[in-house]
């Protein structure tokens, strides 16, 4: 049997933030069966946690394959390893992944993650399906960042206001596209993002896709410290401090359940 939990990440409330299953084993299973599990759990990410001495090995899976890095499924993880006392919560966690060596601490109570970041470079012409699936949004900016589009508007209400076409997003063949704006109130930028192709038609709320938003607001904002919402329905909280190559995402999160598989994964 193997233990399995849900949490919700970048949260303080119970189904809000975004939900990530959380398999805790001792070894890991044959991938097929990892992302079968990923399937069955049917949500934007499921984790599988192995510890390795005095370190863990993560990985993560959406319902459809396997990718480089997630970040609210990573602070789920650490959470329940804190709160389940699988580790000391007065000790750093490092996970090894596809994106390197991730160092977790736990700071008054709160989740930092550190990260690698994510660099984008500036674009001057979009596939017209692009805009079209984001409703006829006008973009201020226009760039790529991996293998996401990166999208600027002039206001928060019009992130907020998009109305998506998922089939039109389908068609420019890439992973994911994030929109943002610079914030009103108490923070300093929201964003939204879609990530139709690899079956999840919006991300509730997406440490990975902070990788380059820090790095872009600080071009925009200047400064090297940023509150974040991701204003999807469920929405989250961000807090981010950019280093020279690495962004600090921290959060909180609420487990939801935990239960057991019947047989071995």
């Amino acid at each position: 049997m193997a233990e399995i939990y849900q949490v919700d990440s970048f949260t303080t409330e119970r189904f809000r933030g975004n939900p990530a299953a959380i398999c805790v084993l001792n070894k890991f299973p044959d991938p097929k069966i990892m992302l079968n599990m990923a399937r069955e759990m049917n949500l934007s990410e499921t984790a599988f946690v192995v510890r390795n001495n005095n370190e863990f090995s993560l990985r993560w899976f959406t319902p459809t394959f396997e990718i480089d890095l997630c970040g609210h499924a990573t602070l789920a993880a650490a959470h329940i390893l804190w709160t389940e006392g699988f580790w000391q919560k007065d000790k750093p966690i490092i996970f090894n992944t596809l994106s390197g060596k991730l160092v977790i601490k736990l700071i008054n109570g709160c989740i930092q993650m550190d990260f690698p970041v994510i660099d984008y470079h500036e674009i001057t012409e979009v596939p017209n399906s692009l805009i079209e699936g984001l409703g006829g949004i006008t973009p201020t900016f226009t760039a790529k960042s991996g293998k996401n589009y990166l999208i600027e508007v002039a206001t928060e209400e019009e992130v907020r206001g998009m109305h998506t076409d998922t089939s039109k997003l389908l068609e420019c063949k890439m992973q994911g596209v994030i929109v943002t704006a610079k914030g009103s109130d108490k923070y300093d930028f929201v964003s939204r993002f879609f990530t139709p192709e690899v079956s999840v038609p919006e991300d509730p709320v997406t440490g990975s896709a902070h990788c380059t938003l820090a790095p872009f607001w600080r071009d925009r904002l200047g400064g090297t410290k940023f509150k974040a919402y991701q204003c999807s329905e469920r929405g989250g909280e961000l807090d981010l401090e950019l280093l020279s190559n690495r962004v600090l995402i921290s959060g909180n999160a609420v487990t939801i359940f935990k239960g057991t598989t019947l047989k071995e994964l």
